[in-house]
């Protein structure tokens, strides 16, 4: 797979769309790809969606709920598997960080398995961070 790819500020990104980068990422376990009203008030929900395309496919997003003005937390960070490892997801952060402004801090929880990625990227861990999880 060769060619450019173009990376957007999408606000308006379509739930069967999301669901599809969800799916070729390995992330729709982790998120409720067959709910896709549930899709459409996360998305509605965003403050700032980046995405990335090839040839008008979607490969990736980066989906935020900031203030930008303070904090940003990353919520999803998906990349299509058949383009991971040529810099989507380290561009699609440094993408996020530069249009939540550089007085807002970036947060974000990563899946289990996946630490690794974001330290080998050289993004700081944050030693006191509490959650709640989930019920559904």
């Amino acid at each position: 797979m060769s060619g450019a790819f173009f990376y957007a500020l999408e606000p308006d990104l379509d739930a069967e769309t999301f669901r599809g980068v969800l799916v070729e990422s390995g992330l729709e376990p982790r998120r409720p790809d067959e709910d896709l009203e549930r899709l459409r008030r996360i998305l509605k929900g965003s403050d700032l969606i980046v995405t990335a395309r090839l040839g008008g496919r979607l490969v990736g997003v980066a989906r935020t709920l900031t203030d930008f003005a303070f904090c940003a937390y990353l919520a999803t960070l998906a990349v299509a598997r058949d383009c991971q490892g040529r810099g989507i997801g380290r561009r699609l952060i440094a993408e996020t960080r530069m249009a939540v402004g550089p007085e807002a801090s970036l947060l974000l929880t990563a899946a289990p398995g996946i630490e690794g990625y974001y330290e080998a990227i050289g993004m700081p861990r944050v030693p006191h961070a509490f959650r709640y999880d989930r019920e559904r």
